[in-house]
């Protein structure tokens, strides 16, 4: 039997809007992935430890704030320091187009701005299959 693939959902920062996170959680559940979300208000090092405990091949940041390259920045540097380079990281929310190259380099294997069609989002992740 194939295990499912392990995803955490996380909301960095201060960001008090989750529903976005909980529609793509249950897109992702729905489609046989095993999906961890760990809540509003997380901080990049709590969101990075969840990873490593959850053994999560996939880590998905849900942003709406506007703070979404500051906070990448520092999680990609606290998966690099924790030396989990083998974990995908996706950014969704409120993302203008012309941040989406900055997070690209600083990473980032996927962008889904707000609107993104969940058969679209579910397309990349079975793809990492």
């Amino acid at each position: 039997m194939v295990k499912p693939m392990r995803v955490l959902i996380g909301k960095p920062g201060l960001d008090g809007h989750d529903r976005g996170a909980k529609v793509v959680a249950a897109a992702l559940r729905d489609a046989g992935f095993e999906v961890i979300y760990t809540g509003l208000h997380q901080t990049v090092d709590e969101l990075a430890e969840a990873a490593l405990e959850e053994d999560c091949r996939i880590v998905g940041l849900s942003v709406l704030s506007g703070a979404h390259l500051s906070l990448v920045r520092k999680f990609m540097e606290r998966l690099r320091a924790m030396e989990l380079t083998d974990v995908a990281v996706v950014v969704g929310g409120a993302i203008p187009p012309a941040d989406v190259p900055k997070l690209h380099e600083l990473g980032v294997a996927a962008v889904f701005p707000t609107g993104t069609r969940l058969d679209e989002l579910l397309d990349w992740f079975r793809r990492q299959l």
